[in-house]
Parts: C-alpha cells; structure tokens; sequence
C-alpha cells in the first residue's frame, strides 16, 4: 500500500488563493494564511502583521478596483516551503476609465499548508530573495 503526501502542494495552495481573488472572496485568500502571517508588501511600501492585518488590506485593495484580475505567469516550488511566483495584475479602479497594470515577484513561504510570509517585489528582486530563502530553510 503506497503512502500518499499528507502535505498539500504549495504550487496548488498558490493556484487557489489567486483563485479566490480573481473572484473577490476575502474569506477564500484569508484562509490560505497562517494566524501570525507577515505581508511585506515592499512594492506598496506596506507591511501587515497577522491575519485581522492582512485582511484589512485585502478588503481595501479590493475596494479600489471596479474590475481587477490576478494572473499567474510563472510559480515555482523552490523547495522548503518557498514558492515563487510571477504575478500580472490588471484592474479598474473605481471610479476611472483609465486602466493599471502591475507584474509584481511574490515570495511565499509556507508552513503546514499556511501562508506564514509573503513579500512583494519587484520581480528580479523577488526570485533572488525566494531562491535565497528557499536555500536558508534547507
């Protein structure tokens, strides 16, 4: 009888947070994240410490954009519970006709299937500092 992986892939568990904020759901991308979660958000100039923290952004975030997308263009399993994506956002925001686009790195780290830290970059930066970290964890 073969043993089954107990411990959910990380890639996967990224897959459907974006999911969930492709379809507005606070509830959906706060679950991925651990109680005492980090978001470093160096690209907004923000850091939010704890889940009630994180959400507060996320709903407010979200309240700024009329229509807002959230693509993948590259994730990584960097190993150790690292994950490294490659993030495209495209919005509205409320109240323009004008439209934003951002390609931002993002560098998960996991822990027992929560987001313990996320940090946000500029991409090069990103998959430097997620490549690093992944090798500190090792």
């Amino acid at each position: 009888m073969s043993e089954e992986s107990t411990t959910p892939d990380p890639v996967e568990l990224v897959r459907r947070a974006f999911e969930g904020a492709n379809r507005r759901d606070t509830d959906a991308v706060m679950s991925s994240f651990a109680e005492d979660a980090t978001f470093d958000g160096r690209a907004l100039g923000d850091r939010f410490e704890g889940r009630a923290a994180i959400r507060s952004f996320v709903e407010e975030w979200f309240g700024m954009y009329e229509e807002l997308e959230y693509g993948l263009e590259e994730v990584r399993d960097l190993g150790n519970g690292v994950v490294f994506a490659v993030v495209v956002q495209n919005g509205r925001p409320a109240g323009s006709a004008g439209r934003v686009r951002q390609r931002e790195g993002w560098a998960f780290v996991w822990v027992r299937g929560f987001v313990a830290r996320l940090t946000i970059s500029e991409v090069d930066e990103a998959r430097a500092a997620a490549e690093r970290l992944a090798e500190e964890r090792g």
